[in-house]
């Protein structure tokens, strides 16, 4: 018997258009070598995330390009510790954010140990002379007498990362000249690319380096954009690592990965296309950069301001990635190779460059700017979404929406409801971007060539998106012809 109503009710159903979850398109994943607060073990191995200078520096230490050659009006500085280089570019060059950062470097492995080092006081205050100092190692010695920490000095850190040691006044080297100190000091020079790489611990089964790519969503719920190794990935082992891991994140997301090419060793912009290919650089999941640029003679590997500027750029426009980097400004004022020499293309050099899948820096027209718009995969491929950066990163970002949007329907009953709710939900999405300029058209379609009986029985489906991304205008000519009907204008 039916039950019996006499009233007015209200239900509700799922709303039928669902919102794209959209995220940080030019979020760059950074894998090298910190500080880490100088000591700090527990942020080893781990993906860390920063949305703020303070913030980074704060969870894995910062220490500043070193001068290493060169004078004060010509310097050479450089970056020891790689991921401090990624958040002075990041937050200081750019101001973009956030920022993942995987540091390597072990307290208990990468370090190297100073013995009875002679430190001068000066009113009482003498620095260390290496970085990276621990802590914890640290054994000040007046004479043959050790001194107490906190009872006869005390340890802070200055702002280049040294250890000061502070006498305090009426104790034990109050009016001492010097001391002599003993330490270990992290040592990122032991740090090699098969840190990098990393691998699973068969004891813990914990992930370390690369493998963390697959922890960062899981732990932030951000799909990596962007990863860099910078200083590294100019090693065959890290770039071929770096390949394979950002086309299958988790087994569902695509990222790019830059590369740089040594600049220590191919010194000769004519070589680099013979370096690229011999490493086996040549995948539309990689761009590949050369050479360095540098600011005021402090160092930055390409890739490192190049994943910035297109973290600027996206951000620039909606938060996706449909415009090239090409032709943006750098925070640079040289091109330089790692022994600080300069290098100075012109436009024909660099487009040498850009013709073999190789992204450079041009200082010609309004300052130095990142000059190339194709992935490494070019010219091995033509076909427009594996050689253009911008429309590869489309795609990339496209695919990474579809999947984080939609991820809640898995498991619905695959009937009429669950295609037209699906379907319409990309279309309208995909007509926002085409709407604001971001694409030249897309589409959803449910086809029934590509969703077989089979297929259905074994709860499978297969929507196929058809989409047209802005190519980069990177070739404009304008043709000058002299019109002899103007002519009459000298008889007015």
């Amino acid at each position: 018997m039916a039950t019996y109503r006499h009233k007015i009710t209200t239900s509700e159903v799922p709303t039928a258009l669902l919102s794209p979850v959209t995220g940080e398109a030019g979020l760059t994943v950074v894998f090298g070598t910190s500080p880490i607060n100088m000591g700090d073990i527990a942020n080893v191995n781990e993906p860390v995330l920063a949305y703020t200078y303070a913030e980074a520096v704060k969870k894995l230490g910062y220490v500043p390009a070193r001068q290493i050659a060169g004078t004060n009006e010509k310097p050479i500085k450089i970056f020891d510790y790689t991921i401090s280089e990624a958040i002075d570019s990041h937050f200081s060059k750019f101001n973009v954010a956030p920022l993942i950062m995987v540091n390597v470097l072990n307290p208990a492995t990468h370090k190297t140990s100073i013995t009875d080092e002679v430190v001068a006081l000066a009113d009482g205050i003498g620095n260390v002379i290496k970085s990276g100092a621990v802590l914890s190692t640290v054994v000040v010695k007046n004479a043959a007498e050790v001194a107490t920490v906190n009872v006869d000095y005390i340890l802070t850190f200055t702002i280049d990362g040294l250890i000061q040691i502070n006498a305090i006044d009426g104790k034990e080297l109050d009016g001492v000249a010097s001391v002599t100190v003993s330490y270990d000091y992290l040592d990122p020079t032991k740090v090699t690319a098969a840190d990098i790489v990393g691998g699973i611990d068969p004891t813990t089964f914990k992930r370390k380096g690369l493998e963390l790519l697959d922890e960062v969503f899981p732990r932030f719920r951000l799909v990596p954009g962007t990863v860099i190794a910078p200083g590294f990935s100019t090693d065959n082992s890290v770039s071929v690592v770096l390949k394979s891991k950002v086309k299958n994140i988790n087994s569902v997301f695509r990222a790019e990965a830059i590369i740089d090419i040594d600049t220590a060793t191919v010194i000769d912009y004519t070589k680099v296309p013979e370096a690229k290919e011999n490493a086996g650089l040549s995948d539309t999941a990689l761009i590949v950069a050369w050479p360095r640029v540098a600011l005021s003679g402090t160092q930055y590997h390409l890739s490192t301001q190049l994943a910035s500027l297109m973290h600027l750029t996206d951000s620039e426009n909606g938060d996706v990635p449909y415009a090239s980097p090409s032709n943006k400004n750098l925070s640079a004022d040289s091109a330089v190779l790692e022994s600080g020499a300069e290098v100075w293309l012109d436009v024909n050099q660099a487009e040498y460059l850009n013709s073999q899948g190789i992204v450079t820096a041009l200082n010609f027209i309004g300052g130095w700017k990142a000059w190339g718009n194709e992935t490494s995969a070019y010219p091995a491929t033509s076909d427009v979404k594996e050689r253009f950066i911008p429309v590869r990163r489309m795609f990339n970002w496209i695919g990474n929406t579809l999947v984080t949007t939609f991820w809640n329907r898995l498991d619905y009953p695959l009937n009429k409801r669950q295609v037209e709710t699906i379907q319409d939900s990309a279309n309208d999405w995909l007509n926002s971007l085409v709407a604001q300029g971001y694409l030249l058209g897309g589409r959803v379609e449910f086809l029934r060539a590509e969703n077989p009986d089979t297929g259905l029985l074994d709860g499978a489906s297969v929507f196929h998106v058809y989409l047209a991304a802005p190519t980069p205008n990177g070739d404009i000519e304008f043709k000058l012809e002299y019109d002899t009907s103007y002519l009459q204008a000298l008889f007015g």
